[in-house]
């Protein structure tokens, strides 16, 4: 994320989880990707995060516990390793030592407040990712401890309440759709049935956060640029990352890194992909098709987010069942061999990445490289 979209996927994924330089990616050409670019970026970037793996088998250190199972997220899900590998038994056996039995989140013994819902939700990816019964009990009491946290009638908020449904950094902090999206796909991963209240919830949250006038018709700023774009919390008013200053009253402008977060928890928490609100947003996304940056972020902000933007999109058009995006052009693109070459090309020679605009942690080229291979593992070549 967002976190505060980066802010606390910084303050451990480094708070949400938790610069070398990195020249600018043209747009790739499609003609151009040679073969087998997927396994070779993939192969570099596994090699690099095995031999900078600690001695008690994390990735990013104490201070950012959650980069660990981004980590091991992205290494599992691409399909080139296994829970038998040496080095994710190891990241496995760290993640076990953040499981808290007594308050049933994955986040340490003694964990700071803010930390706990980013870093539960992505060590329940990691854990599902690996697969194993013996985690099957640890994963559903993390989801009963996610749903806890979840902004609702518990925390004394109606569903007219912009704070409702959401999740943030704990069952104390505003919600925004970078947790919420974290959250929504650590439920999904731990088998929550499709029916739980949590994702109805979920969903009268994820629509505030839209750019569009009839969800959100109460918010003063829905209908200002009605464009099917996704903001970044719609609580306390209103807030986006695409500029500090944001007046609701004007708008609030979204961007690529919330709206493909938006269209893919608007799926998971059972919105058809024919739903107007789904529509939109992709109308969105086709106009501002593009790898090279985070769309509608200006240009001082435009890697802002990158690799998170990166993953994100990736996930969210496998979600959609999309192979090719046309853009307002009518250009088709294939988004995977896209996303493919754009981060071949801004792979460093030992297999990471790292973002030369430092926001929300993305200087740590150990939470981007996990990152990165999130976003890989959905872009495999189609045999």
């Amino acid at each position: 994320m967002s976190i505060r979209t980066g802010t606390a996927l910084a303050l451990t994924l480094a708070a949400a989880v938790g610069m070398l330089t990195v020249a600018p990616a043209a747009e790739p050409d499609k003609k151009a990707v040679p073969a087998g670019q997927w396994d070779q970026t993939v192969d570099k970037a596994i090699a690099y995060l095995k031999a900078h793996q600690a001695e008690d088998g994390s990735w990013g250190g104490k201070q950012a516990v959650g980069v660990t199972g981004v980590v091991l997220t992205g290494m599992l899900e691409t399909g080139k390793v296994n829970a038998k590998d040496p080095a994710i038994e190891k990241g496995l056996k760290y993640v076990e030592s953040l499981i808290n039995t007594k308050e049933g989140h994955i986040a340490g013994k003694d964990p700071r407040q803010q930390l706990k819902n980013y870093v539960t939700c992505i060590n329940v990816l990691a854990l599902t990712s690996a697969d194993r019964d013996s985690y099957k009990a640890v994963v559903a009491d993390a989801a009963k401890f996610l749903k806890e946290l979840q902004w609702d009638e518990g925390e004394g908020k109606s569903p007219k309440d912009d704070f409702y449904g959401g999740a943030g950094y704990d069952s104390h902090s505003r919600p925004d759709l970078s947790n919420t999206q974290f959250f929504v796909d650590a439920l999904i991963a731990a088998g929550v049935p499709k029916d739980d209240p949590a994702f109805k919830k979920a969903m009268v949250f994820v629509s505030r956060c839209q750019n569009l006038k009839g969800e959100n018709d109460e918010r003063p700023w829905a209908g200002k640029i009605n464009d099917g774009s996704f903001i970044y919390s719609p609580a306390a008013g209103g807030q986006t990352k695409v500029k500090d200053d944001a007046n609701p009253a004007d708008g609030l402008p979204g961007y690529g890194s919330m709206t493909y977060a938006g269209v893919k928890s608007l799926i998971y928490c059972g919105v058809s992909k024919d739903d107007e609100r789904v529509k939109k947003a992709y109308q969105w996304i086709q106009k501002n098709y593009t790898v090279n940056d985070n769309p509608g972020m200006p240009e001082p902000r435009a890697e802002w987010g990158l690799y998170y933007y990166y993953h994100t999109m990736a996930k969210c058009l496998d979600v959609l069942g999309v192979d090719e995006v046309t853009d307002a052009k009518g250009q088709k693109h294939d988004w995977r061999a896209d996303i493919t070459a754009a981060l071949a090309k801004r792979q460093k020679d030992d297999g990471s990445w790292a973002n030369e605009q430092d926001h929300w942690m993305e200087g740590d080229p150990q939470l981007v490289t996990g990152y990165a291979l999130m976003a890989l593992s959905h872009c495999k070549p189609k045999k």
